[in-house]
């Protein structure tokens, strides 16, 4: 049988896999993290309709597990593509977990024992995980992961464990493997924009300025607070919070002139989010543009109005600390000229998307041009936006450029169609 090998477990690998799978052809899905899931596994919630992201998401996960002609591979890393459209070899190198997966239950028993805490990367930072760990509850696989860098082999968890899963370091190595394909799929992604490029916000430098990817993992009830907003500084509830727009976004200064399409509609939707559930809560959102453009968005921003979010038209300066434990924001409402001093216990900074790093890589070893930001650049983006300019290597998602869930959706499938035509042509 052909196989199709897709890299990249977010939503847009999930749904390109699946599609290419239920046309009878089998699958090797290829992840980097312990589990699949991407970006959208950390969200809270879904813009328009405020659906909850991992009730989408996890049936979806739990779907592809299950399915037949699927194999994931999760800590693994495409290295080498060589071949034609029909006869690729792909060349992965799998990283160990340190637990035997076929004896390895999930049962969380080795977790609980270990005394090892250290930050979290699911919950971006802002929260801690043990040295043995899976990095959410609806992990998949359903496998605990052993973090040889921060374990100390004191051995709890070689005692507490029924099942004899945990492996010593000696008793696992890495894997390279070959793998066979026909058509291949790069969904690899986008990582965030790192707001310390843009010293004047202070982050990292006030404890209480976050980016837009912890506050979701704050308002998230399987969240390192359970869904409760604290201030990092002190733990206190914040009674005013502003949200700052085109963070890494449509900024010349730094050769970042690209809208990242998703900024404005998940900062109406936190906002709406707060008032939700902190109706006293003073929330601002200070933007240049608000970009509203898909089905319901405008009706999605005019409720956020109603909720009583204030809209600010204008960016604002430096942000200081008042000496009385909160943040000034200096900004002038470029709609009324007034010149305002809002202050808040939260700024929240909407960063945008850049390209995941592994897809640089990728695009360099197999020649693929990327544009002038550095996303994958399409054959034609106009008549063929999931092609390549290599016949049966094809892109999805935000591999390609800045995309919401459903777009990535749709991406997703073209690709997986196109994967799908090649497998067949190649048996004929």
């Amino acid at each position: 049988m052909n196989n199709v090998v897709v890299i990249g477990g977010g939503v847009a690998g999930i749904q390109s896999a699946m599609d290419i799978a239920n046309h009878n052809i089998h699958v090797y899905l290829i992840e980097r993290e312990p589990s699949i899931g991407g970006h959208m596994a950390m969200l809270d919630k879904t813009f328009p309709t405020n659906d909850c992201s991992m009730c989408i998401l996890s049936p979806k996960m739990a779907e592809i597990s299950r399915h037949p002609n699927v194999t994931i591979l999760t800590l693994a890393e495409v290295e080498k593509i060589v071949g034609e459209v029909g006869n690729f070899t792909v060349t992965v190198t799998k990283y160990p977990r340190y637990i035997n997966e076929k004896e390895c239950t999930g049962c969380g028993d080795c977790i609980t024992i270990c005394p090892i805490e250290v930050y979290n990367k699911f919950d971006a930072g802002i929260g801690v995980r043990k040295a043995i760990y899976k990095p959410h509850a609806q992990s998949i696989p359903n496998i605990v992961v052993k973090d040889n860098l921060h374990c100390i082999e004191c051995g709890l968890c070689y005692g507490v464990c029924g099942k004899d899963a945990v492996l010593k370091v000696t008793e696992a190595k890495v894997e390279t493997l070959e793998i066979n394909a026909s058509a291949v799929v790069i969904a690899t992604g986008y990582s965030l924009f790192d707001p310390q490029k843009k010293s004047r916000f202070g982050y990292l430098r006030y404890p209480d300025v976050i980016t837009s990817l912890e506050f979701e993992r704050m308002i998230n009830a399987g969240g390192p607070t359970t869904g409760n907003l604290r201030r990092l500084s002190n733990g206190e509830t914040p009674k005013s919070i502003v949200f700052v727009q085109c963070v890494g976004s449509r900024d010349m200064t730094i050769n970042r002139n690209i809208c990242s399409c998703v900024c404005c509609m998940y900062a109406l939707k936190n906002s709406m989010l707060i008032k939700e559930h902190y109706p006293d809560c003073e929330v601002s959102i200070l933007y240049s543009d608000i970009r509203a453009y898909g089905k319901g968005y405008e009706e999605y921003y005019q409720r956020a109005i109603d909720a009583g979010v204030k809209i600010i038209r204008g960016l604002p300066g430096d942000v200081q600390d008042n000496g009385k434990g909160r943040l000034v924001l200096p900004v002038e409402n470029t709609e009324t000229a007034e010149f305002l001093n809002l202050e808040a216990d939260l700024v929240v900074l909407s960063v945008g998307m850049i390209p995941e790093p592994e897809t640089v890589r990728l695009a360099k070893s197999l020649g693929l041009p990327l544009d002038d930001h550095q996303f994958l650049s399409p054959a034609d983006m106009k008549l063929d936006p999931a092609g390549t300019i290599r016949p049966g290597i094809y892109i999805a998602g935000a591999a390609l450029a800045p995309k919401d869930i459903p777009d990535s959706v749709m991406s997703a499938g073209a690709a997986a169609m196109k994967a799908s035509i090649d497998v067949v042509r190649s048996e004929q």
